[in-house]
């Protein structure tokens, strides 16, 4: 007997995950939390600002990627 690629006596159930901790949370929850970070790097002077000059040569790199065919993953 042949097997076919989409019996569906081979496929196992998908086991399903709880959410916990920070996915748990309510998105705007999620959003304080993450502005309390940004806020805290900003203050200890770890975070990092780009200046007029940084991000325009960060879009020429980037576009120049982009015109020579260059793929790179989305940003989430």
């Amino acid at each position: 007997m042949e097997q076919s690629v989409h019996d569906s006596e081979n496929l196992k159930p998908a086991a399903k995950k709880s959410l916990r901790g920070f996915a748990a949370m309510d998105p705007q929850r999620q959003r304080e939390i993450a502005s309390l970070g940004g806020r805290a790097a900003h203050q200890s002077g770890h975070a990092h600002e780009f200046t007029s000059e940084e991000a325009r040569a960060a879009g020429k790199k980037r576009h120049a990627r982009a015109t020579a065919g260059v793929s790179e993953s989305p940003r989430a």
